[in-house]
Order: structure tokens, then C-alpha cells, then sequence
């Protein structure tokens, strides 16, 4: 049986390449969550992109420490951490490793498992809601911090895959200023987003906090 082309998994390469070149180019993929309770297919469509060492809005910004280690690559595997004692946010590594950089998975719009992901989500007021924003996408795919360092190709069916999708056309891919991030990282415009698309999370400059526990990758 012929698999069609917007179901063939994306390749260990295309996330071995800059990430300000992966991060847009994975608008209008499909992300695969399989788990216990079952099969949830989401299309992406906010990412953010983060350049580790020289990014000062990034995890890695000052070197390797065992949280962030596994930015470093190799390339497809995922980065998630715990943010504000509350939340996870689910990252992307790409390449080339050894040099760290990650997407953040900012928002997209569940295709399959709607009904799986509304128990997850059970303040959600729409299915467009469901994964608008990167910690409700952690919470609708059931990911956590056990699914740190996972390798998205990691056999038939692992926990996380790619799937190629439906890019959109490149005049409705926008960007701009990263969502939440301060200082010398605030401007840089490495958040991407297919334009007009409901499930994209509303903008939000950096807002100072007084234990302020760092969100970005």
C-alpha cells in the first residue's frame, strides 16, 4: 500500500539544519502523539525558533547544563521542560549537533483525537482552543518531562513523529517578536505563524516577574 506524501514521516535531515530554516518550514506539518489512551494528529501552526548560545532568549544561552543537554542534539529529538511550577512546553532539536537550538511548538489545530484531547483540555471553549498556546499543546498531546530527550524516530510508531502535511503558502507564513521574551533577545522575529489561522495564540510582549522562571528554549 502506497503511502501518500502528506503521510510520509519528515526525515532525521530536515531537522539537521539551521533552526531559523526548520522552525517556519514546520508550519502545516503533522505532529503525531501516540500514547496510551490514544492517537492525537495536530497541524501545526505557531512555532517560535531558538539559536542556543547565541540566542540570549534561549535555555542553552550560557552552555550545556544537564537540563538543557539534550538542545545539543542530535538532531529530532525533543526538548521539554516545566515552566512556572505549572506547565510543559514541548520543543523540537535540530541541528547540526553539538551546536544547541530548538522550535518551540507554540499552537496548532487538532485533525484527530479531538474527543481525547477535550479530556485533557476540559476548560477548552472550543476545539480551536485546544492547543492554542504551548502549554495547552503540552497538556492536549499528554506530554511532560518523561518525554524529554524522546527520538522522534524512534521506530514504527513512537511517541512523537512528524508527518509532512500540508505546508501552507509562503505568503501566509508571518513573523515577528517571540512571545514573552525580554532583553536582548525581545526583537529578534523568530515567531512564526500562519496568518489568520484561529488556533494561533495571541502576541504577548515580556512582562518582568519577580521570580521570574525562564519559559523560553
Amino acid at each position: 500500500m502506497t503511502t501518500s506524501p502528506d503521510r510520509a514521516p519528515l526525515t532525521r535531515d530536515f531537522f539537521d539544519r539551521c533552526v531559523l530554516e526548520v522552525a517556519p518550514d514546520l508550519l502545516g506539518r503533522t505532529l503525531v502523539r501516540h500514547s496510551a489512551g490514544g492517537t492525537i494528529e495536530l497541524r501545526l501552526t505557531e512555532v517560535e525558533a531558538y539559536a542556543g548560545e547565541v540566542d540570549p532568549g534561549s535555555h542553552a544561552y550560557r552552555g550545556r547544563t544537564p537540563r538543557n543537554s539534550v538542545m545539543f542534539g542530535p538532531p529530532g529529538h525533543t526538548y521539554v521542560y516545566f515552566t512556572y511550577g505549572m506547565w510543559h512546553c514541548l520543543n523540537l532539536v535540530c541541528g547540526p549537533e553539538g551546536r544547541a537550538s530548538g522550535v518551540l511548538l507554540r499552537a496548532g489545530e487538532i485533525d484527530v483525537g479531538v474527543g481525547l484531547a477535550r479530556e485533557r483540555r476540559i476548560s477548552a471553549r472550543s476545539d480551536k482552543e485546544l492547543a492554542k498556546g504551548p502549554a495547552r499543546l503540552a497538556t492536549a498531546l499528554d506530554v511532560d518531562r518523561e518525554l524529554n530527550g524522546s527520538d522522534l524516530f524512534d521506530g514504527p510508531a513512537p511517541a512523537l513523529s512528524v508527518l509532512h502535511g500540508t505546508p501552507p503558502p509562503r505568503d501566509l507564513v508571518r513573523s515577528g517578536p517571540r512571545t514573552g521574551v525580554g532583553g536582548d533577545g525581545a526583537h529578534q522575529p523568530w515567531r512564526f505563524w500562519i496568518d489568520g489561522d484561529p488556533t494561533v495564540s495571541p502576541y504577548r510582549a515580556h512582562a518582568p516577574r519577580h521570580r521570574a522562571s525562564r519559559r523560553t528554549t
